[in-house]
């Protein structure tokens, strides 16, 4: 029997730890600033929430409660600006990686089907192409693939890594294009709030999509903005005939977000406050590092959004990331995320403010 992981890369983040060693060999420790994963605690209403639907020992459905998509659909016409979204425009997932990595092979796709994806960008879409025996496709402007096979496109607007803006005129042309041809877009806007110098727009706004979300679908997580990547907990809006046909395979496969945080992501989708905390956290420490950065030598591009500095200090990114090492600092390097990284680092600022405070000091 073929071994499925044969058709994958070689997971890149186990090339990070003698990085890793050496940086946590520090005299102070190491700081962390490679994955990006969330620090801050869970908002106290979220917690109460799923501790409050604990006692749940029926199985939850894959379609969520009347009152999850309630909120889905209420968030996505209040903060997306999509104001034709109803109940069979949301489908919940099981987090968005695992939406990612599992797409093709739910929609069908194999041998002779094209995914494309950015040149730079989260490894899962090739992934999720390889899975499926697809052809893992990249592009700099997708308006200007050969659109012959391609059957899934994605856009990835806050980018991760490069924190890049799609600009509303520049989607408005994308979700034209991909009509024409009869390209399904997914877009994956989990850092759409967290814009601090452009302001990212969705391909589900009125204004992009004319209000009709004929072949796309959007990609929305909770783990950065609620601080809830513990909780798996995502969701994906658009297109009913596309999220209708995922929710029968869904249901077959049984990929069911658990009833108590289903319960807290309606808590969470009902409450900005917290947002607006944990983006005034992010700011902060964002602020900081790329002060400290750009002291040091760095030179940043993009970055207006994310949870992510893209910087580079004109050298190879392995190079970088050992001198990184050397001063207890860990990020990630840039080729994990395509060729096109090669001379360019990722910072996370997600780090508690007393490790952010470590990184600024040693790279001053």
């Amino acid at each position: 029997m073929a071994a499925v992981s044969d058709r994958l890369p070689a997971f890149p983040w186990d090339k990070l730890e003698p990085y890793k060693a050496t940086a946590a060999a520090h005299a102070d420790g190491i700081v962390d600033l490679s994955v990006g994963t969330p620090v801050d605690p869970v908002p106290e209403l979220i917690q109460r929430a799923l501790t409050g639907a604990a006692d749940s020992p029926g199985y939850p459905t894959v379609w969520g409660t009347p009152a999850l998509r309630d909120a889905i659909t209420g968030w996505l016409r209040g903060r997306l600006g999509a104001s034709a979204a109803g109940h069979r425009n949301v489908l919940p997932v099981v987090g968005s990686k695992e939406l990612v990595a599992w797409l093709p092979t739910q929609l069908g796709l194999g041998a002779g089907d094209k995914v494309a994806y950015p040149r730079l960008a989260y490894p899962t879409y090739e992934v999720g192409a390889r899975l499926c025996g697809a052809e893992a496709v990249v592009y700099d402007d997708p308006t200007e693939l050969d659109p012959a096979g391609v059957k899934l496109l994605w856009l990835n607007s806050p980018s991760n890594p490069t924190g890049r803006v799609l600009p509303k005129e520049e989607l408005i042309r994308i979700v034209a294009w991909a009509r024409e041809h009869g390209v399904l877009l997914f877009s994956d806007e989990c850092y759409l709030e967290l814009g601090w110098e452009a302001e990212p727009v969705s391909v589900l706004h009125d204004e992009v999509c004319g209000g009709s979300y004929e072949g796309i679908v959007a990609v929305h997580s909770l783990s950065k903005r609620s601080n809830l990547a513990g909780y798996r907990a995502a969701f994906i809006a658009g297109d009913a005939d596309v999220l209708g046909e995922l929710l029968e395979i869904r249901k077959h496969g049984g990929m069911m977000t658990a009833a108590p945080v289903q319960a807290a992501v309606i808590a969470a989708l009902g409450d900005d406050a917290h947002v607006q905390e944990q983006r005034g956290r992010y700011a902060a420490r964002r602020e900081a590092l790329r002060t400290a950065l750009e002291a040091h030598g760095f030179r940043v591009e993009h970055s207006e959004a994310s949870l992510y500095l893209w910087v580079t200090r004109d050298e190879p990114c392995w190079d970088t990331v050992a001198h990184l090492a050397s001063l207890g600092i860990l990020v990630a390097p840039g080729d994990f995320y395509g060729e096109a990284g090669a001379r360019f680092v990722r910072v996370a600022f997600t780090a508690t403010d007393e490790r952010v405070a470590a990184a600024v000091k040693r790279l001053g």
